[in-house]
């Protein structure tokens, strides 16, 4: 992904859009994993034992920052997006400037991997609060919040090229999306799951999101993290190149 002075002028322009709305990001930021926090993390928290040695709340807190990224990306590269290509046509504008295709698509992913950095940030102030974070290496998941959201930027943005409605996205939410939210390792050990089930859940971006986030907030460091964050960096590579090519052919260019 090419961080070219186009991009950043598309970041730029989404971002000053984008501050309208700001308060609004805050309340789905928060929401939605606080529900989850109070409803599983304590609520039927109080009826399990701990899970790989400490209290459930806390096994919980770091899969909810990863999927608190995965979601802000998603949302901003799939209905964004999709708003910007088809329905406002704010992208053949933009061509009409100096930016190409390239860096229409790498800033539309860089803003969404902005906003997944500071939902993960909002989201990482309530859990430390809670008291759920027992490391002080805790502070370094909104970096990796930005890297699942360049991930997640890209995989939106191929599924917002292939669509032709808002409701093509009820697919990718649906199957793809929602599955990862349940099966990624956000609420229990992927060490449960049948042989076949971890190997499917390997090839889950959210599946190393929630490994980094989950050993950073609890602390158990080690060398084998720099394989999901390699894992993360080389699907992005990969994710976007497909994702250029993908809008170029729907914008005819």
């Amino acid at each position: 992904m090419r961080l070219s002075r186009g991009a950043l002028k598309v970041w730029r322009r989404n971002f000053e859009s984008w501050k309208v709305f700001a308060l609004s990001f805050l309340v789905a930021a928060i929401g939605n994993p606080l529900l989850y926090l109070l409803a599983i993390g304590y609520g039927l928290g109080r009826y399990v034992a701990d899970v790989d040695g400490v209290p459930y709340a806390v096994f919980l807190a770091p899969g909810l920052l990863a999927a608190a990224a995965m979601n802000s990306a998603s949302f901003e590269t799939t209905f964004g997006s999709f708003t910007r290509l088809s329905e406002q046509h704010t992208y053949e504008a933009i061509l009409a400037t100096p930016c190409s295709v390239a860096d229409i698509v790498a800033g539309d992913i860089l803003w969404a991997a902005t906003k997944s950095a500071m939902a993960t940030g909002v989201v990482l102030v309530v859990v430390t609060l809670a008291g759920l974070v027992r490391s002080p290496y805790g502070l370094a998941v909104v970096p990796v919040g930005f890297l699942t959201g360049c991930c997640f930027g890209a995989l939106g943005m191929v599924v917002t090229a292939k669509a032709r409605s808002y409701n093509f996205f009820d697919y990718y939410f649906t199957l793809g999306v929602s599955v990862m939210f349940f099966f990624s390792g956000v609420f229990f050990p992927l060490a449960g799951l049948p042989g076949w089930a971890q190997w499917v859940a390997w090839w889950m971006p959210l599946t190393h999101a929630v490994a980094l986030c989950r050993a950073l907030v609890v602390g158990t460091l080690s060398l084998a993290l720099l394989a999901h964050v390699a894992w993360l960096a080389l699907a992005t590579a990969g994710v976007f190149a497909l994702a250029e090519r993908l809008v170029r052919r729907r914008l005819v260019v």
